[in-house]
């Protein structure tokens, strides 16, 4: 029980299958790790960033954390998108959120939860902003279908108003923020038709100058 044995177990067998494909693979990671992408995503267990977008470890460096939130107090996002951007100079961050949420679901219903209440607070928010276009529609998973959306729409933005990236911007290096969103019923991902690449694209009110 202490040592769980079946999971080390499982690591050895998963280590020798990617050493079969390429024996030099473990040593050539070692060395560095050089992603384009930067992944913030929800801690779900369902919504495994690497393996949905059928990447190898050092392809995708990742953020996870409840609902996929980008919150500007928060030192442990906010330390990785630094180290993101300016050290492994990534070219894309990626904002995947996902249908069937539980946070968003916990979001939703007005109920005590705990101290994650705090947390999910910021989606709370969300709905205030959108309640119109919400509320019109018929069914409460069309509703919160329609949250798990405009949350990610709203993290991008939060990811876009950030000191980190606007200054990456104003060097002029690429980088593109983007807004997915992933359906664990059928695995497939959707491109919310968000992307943000330049200082330009954001409201002139969130820019620094």
């Amino acid at each position: 029980m202490r040592i769980l044995k079946n999971i080390f177990e499982q690591n050895k067998k998963w280590a020798e299958k990617v050493k079969q494909t390429d024996p030099d693979f473990f040593l050539k990671l070692s060395k560095q790790q050089n992603p384009e992408y930067l992944w913030i995503g929800c801690s779900d267990s369902r919504v495994p960033a690497n393996q949905i977008v059928d990447m190898l470890p050092g392809q995708l460096f990742v953020h996870r954390n409840i609902a996929n939130v980008v919150i500007h107090s928060d030192l442990n996002c906010l330390s990785v998108i630094q180290y993101a951007v300016e050290v492994l100079r990534v070219k894309h961050i990626i904002v995947c959120g996902h249908y069937g949420c539980g946070g968003i679901q916990a979001a939703w219903e007005n109920k005590e939860h705990g101290l994650i209440d705090n947390w999910l607070r910021h989606i709370k928010d969300i709905y205030r902003y959108h309640q119109s276009k919400i509320d019109v529609l018929e069914t409460d998973k069309q509703k919160v279908d329609l949250l798990c959306e405009l949350n990610v729409i709203e993290q991008v933005a939060n990811v876009c108003h950030t000191t980190i990236v606007q200054n990456v911007w104003k060097t002029g290096q690429e980088l593109a923020v983007h807004g997915w969103i992933y359906d664990i019923k059928d695995g497939i991902l959707k491109d919310l038709n968000i992307c943000v690449t330049n200082l330009e694209e954001i409201s002139e009110h969130y820019r620094i100058k």
